[in-house]
């Protein structure tokens, strides 16, 4: 039998002098997707957060009448509570309270599938957790008592500090080898001269609905927040010769928070590493400029604001724009107008990716005799082989990829080398 299912009220404040672009949508989208029944969104104005409670005496009791008319189990506060104010809000709703950060993570924790991903997620509820124990939870401060219970004088509060720092530091060790097993295969992605494209956006965006429209996957994507939170790498054919990685990312949301950012580092290392990358942004949303602007600020957070970057706007089956090329005044590409849906707007924005970081790419048939390890390991890291054997005279045969340039480089070491490869096949077209 499934256990009945949450009654919440959520909270969304607005303080005097802050914009509100889409007056607690966001904030109600998000505790819909945490699978609880929303009673009721109330609104309130504030001039400043008040220490103890963020509402103030007499709003506090107007929300406890509230609670109590409606039976709420739970109430959810679009922003970051300390634990003081957790605890006194508690005392007064005689309900459980949870704020926006606590929400994220609960949303992040159902959604995580790899153990990479609970490995995070885990990682930075815990985080959070320990400011908790040491700040909101009086009740721990006493020391063990009772049979069996007596010990040195540890307190419980110390007891459950120990104890999580001590899994905070097993999950981070866990967190570093997953790492290092991602800078390995990262490595080996980076022998072949493709260049790496990485999706980033704000979340429910249609980053994961766009990589599968590109690379003709089945990644999980769906209208939700935060739909998928481990990365996908997929190797994109461009115009039948052009080659290359493509990333999709974990979604970005405003106020992520740091603790989240911090656990989920590894796993954006795939952004750092590109060489562009693709903006996704909802054209439709209202607060798309904030949008935008959540994103520049979470890309600066993680030290890839120096990268290049395309505005791609998604969307344009519901907000009626025409798909394609939208430039400045001064004749520069600004953005490309899509539909990860429908398709349209595709062709014009594979041709500006490719304008970008596409290169030439050529396919060459070599033969290299047995005393050139050198130059087959040379060929290994400069190019994506596709065949290789050995026949009995213990020659090597190959065919692989390589972009022009890594070309010309190969081409002078075999000339400078004295290779008897020089009489291979012409390079061709790589056909894919």
């Amino acid at each position: 039998m499934a256990a009945p299912r949450e009654r919440i009220l959520l909270v969304h404040v607005v303080l005097h002098g802050e914009a509100d672009p889409d007056a607690g949508a966001e904030f109600f989208h998000l505790a819909t997707d945490s699978g609880a029944d929303v009673l009721e969104l109330l609104s309130v104005q504030r001039g400043r957060p008040d220490p103890a409670t963020f509402l103030g005496r007499g709003k506090v009791a107007e929300l406890a009448e509230r609670v109590a008319a409606l039976s709420v189990d739970l109430v959810l506060f679009d922003r970051v509570l300390s634990p003081v104010q957790e605890r006194n809000l508690e005392g007064a709703l005689h309900c459980r309270v949870v704020d926006r950060v606590g929400l994220i993570l609960d949303i992040f924790a159902r959604r995580a599938r790899t153990h990479e991903g609970k490995l995070q997620v885990e990682l930075a509820q815990l985080t959070r957790l320990r400011t908790r124990l040491i700040r909101g939870w009086t009740h721990l401060e006493r020391q063990r008592g009772g049979i069996g219970l007596r010990g040195p004088g540890e307190t419980q509060l110390e007891t459950d500090r120990r104890l999580i720092g001590e899994r905070i530091l097993s999950l981070r060790g866990r967190l570093i080898k997953v790492a290092a097993h991602r800078a390995t295969q990262r490595r080996a992605r980076q022998r072949a001269p493709l260049p790496t494209v990485a999706l980033v956006g704000y979340t429910n965006a249609g980053k994961s609905s766009l990589f599968n429209t590109l690379t003709k996957s089945s990644s999980y994507a769906a209208d939700r927040l935060f739909a998928t939170l481990d990365p996908a790498i997929r190797r994109l054919q461009i115009g039948g010769h052009e080659a290359i990685l493509l990333a999709d990312t974990v979604g970005f949301l405003r106020d992520l928070p740091t603790d989240l950012i911090a656990a989920f580092r590894a796993t954006l290392e795939e952004v750092n590493q590109a060489q562009l990358l693709l903006h996704v942004v909802d054209g439709s949303a209202p607060d798309r400029d904030a949008q935008i602007a959540a994103v520049d600020e979470v890309l600066k957070e993680i030290g890839a604001e120096n990268i290049p970057r395309l505005l791609v706007l998604n969307k344009v089956d519901i907000t009626g724009d025409v798909p394609g090329n939208v430039y400045e005044s001064s004749g520069k590409l600004a953005a490309v107008r899509v539909s990860a849906r429908s398709g349209v707007g595709i062709p014009e924005l594979l041709q500006a990716v490719t304008q970008r970081v596409g290169r030439s790419m050529l396919r060459a048939d070599l033969t290299l005799m047995p005393e050139e390890g050198a130059l087959r390991a040379r060929i290994h890291c400069l190019a994506s082989v596709i065949d290789e054997h050995f026949d009995e005279q213990g020659r090597t045969h190959l065919t692989f990829d390589i972009d022009d340039l890594n070309w010309r480089r190969l081409h002078t070491q075999m000339r400078d080398s004295g290779c008897q490869a020089m009489d291979a096949p012409p390079t061709i077209p790589a056909d894919g």
